[in-house]
């Protein structure tokens, strides 16, 4: 893996960051690691900073085509339709559940709509 120094030094300043509030912390290592596996992957990550932009429902079709906007930095017009629906099935099938699990998102299957819980 290559990394430039200033980024290991970004990430080690962030993690001694995140040490130092995790002390102050009353939860269990447990609910730690569960948030932590919950925010390791970047998509599910996009996903709540949506949900979390907007504060509101959204159809699962336009939550993806913003994830796709962030992750790419492109704008709508400029991402293929077939990067989108591939950003649509990974949430549907595997990071939307996982946070509806979690608790952070309700999802109204029939209406395909993603709605903020714990994110408001």
């Amino acid at each position: 893996m290559t990394a430039t120094p200033n980024s290991e030094s970004d990430c080690v300043d962030f993690v001694l960051a995140v040490l130092d509030e995790l002390e102050g912390c009353d939860a269990s290592a447990e609910t730690v690691d569960d948030a932590f596996g919950l925010l390791a992957d970047h998509r599910r990550r996009l996903l709540l900073s949506v949900m979390r932009t907007y504060g509101e429902a959204l159809t699962l079709p336009d939550a993806a085509e913003e994830v796709a906007v962030r992750e790419t930095g492109c704008q709508v017009p400029e991402i293929s339709a077939e990067r989108v629906h591939e950003i649509y099935l990974s949430l549907y099938h595997d990071h939307l559940p996982r946070l509806v699990d979690a608790g952070l998102l309700d999802y109204d299957q029939e209406r395909d709509l993603v709605m903020p819980t714990a994110l408001e």
